[in-house]
C-alpha cells in the first residue's frame, strides 16, 4: 500500500459513511470549473543604492589605512576648482568621494584633440542623463617626459570653462588620486 493510499485510508476512517454519502449525493453533477490561474504578481525588486554602498565602503576602509602613496604626497599637482555659488561643505565632501560617482570617462592614451571631443561629448550626456557626479580618469603624467602632464592640464583648463561644471577636484588615491578629478555637474 502507497502511503497517499494509507493517508487517504487515515482520514476516511474519521469520516462516518452516512457523511460521506451525504458529501457524494450534494456533490453529484457538479463540475470543476475549469478557469486558468491568474499570472503571479511580478513583484519589483527595491532598489538598492549599491554604488553609494561600495563608495562608502571604500571611503571607510581608505580612512583606516595608513599607506600613502609618496609619489603624490605634497607634490601640489591635485587639481582643484569651484564656482562662487559651491559651498566649502560641497566641496569637502566633493574631495572626500562623499558623492557616487554615477559614470567615468578614461581619457588615457588619446590625443589632446580626441580626449576633448570625448569629454565634451561626455559631459553633455551626463548633463542629459541628469548624474551629478562623474569622474574623469586623465593620467598622472608620468610618461609625458619634461612636459609634464598635458592631458591633465588640458582636462583642468577645459572643465574651468564648461559652464554645467560647478566643481572638480582630484579624487582620492583609491579612485586614481591625481590622475583623475570627481566632477560636479549642474543639472539643472
Amino acid at each position: 500500500m502507497s502511503s497517499s493510499k494509507g493517508q487517504r485510508g487515515k482520514r476516511n476512517a474519521d469520516i462516518s459513511k452516512e457523511d460521506v454519502e451525504l458529501f457524494r449525493k450534494a456533490m453529484r453533477g457538479v463540475q470543476p470549473l475549469v478557469r486558468a490561474l491568474p499570472e503571479p504578481a511580478v513583484r519589483k525588486a527595491a532598489p538598492k543604492a549599491k554604488f553609494s554602498r561600495r563608495d562608502q565602503r571604500a571611503v571607510l576602509e581608505e580612512s583606516l589605512q595608513p599607506n600613502i602613496d609618496w609619489s603624490e604626497a605634497g607634490s601640489g599637482d591635485a587639481l582643484r576648482f569651484e564656482r562662487p555659488s559651491v559651498g566649502r561643505r560641497t566641496m569637502r565632501k566633493l574631495s572626500r568621494g562623499g558623492f557616487s560617482v554615477q559614470a567615468e570617462i578614461d581619457l588615457h592614451g588619446l590625443t589632446a584633440a580626441e580626449a576633448n571631443a570625448a569629454l565634451r561629448q561626455f559631459i553633455e550626456e551626463a548633463v542629459v542623463r541628469g548624474w551629478s557626479c562623474v569622474r574623469i580618469i586623465h593620467g598622472k603624467g608620468r610618461g609625458s617626459g619634461q612636459g609634464g602632464p598635458i592631458l591633465k592640464r588640458k582636462v583642468d583648463s577645459w572643465l574651468r570653462q564648461w559652464s554645467p561644471v560647478l566643481a572638480f577636484v582630484s579624487a582620492r588615491q583609491v579612485d586614481g588620486g591625481t590622475g583623475a578629478v570627481y566632477v560636479l555637474l549642474n543639472t539643472a
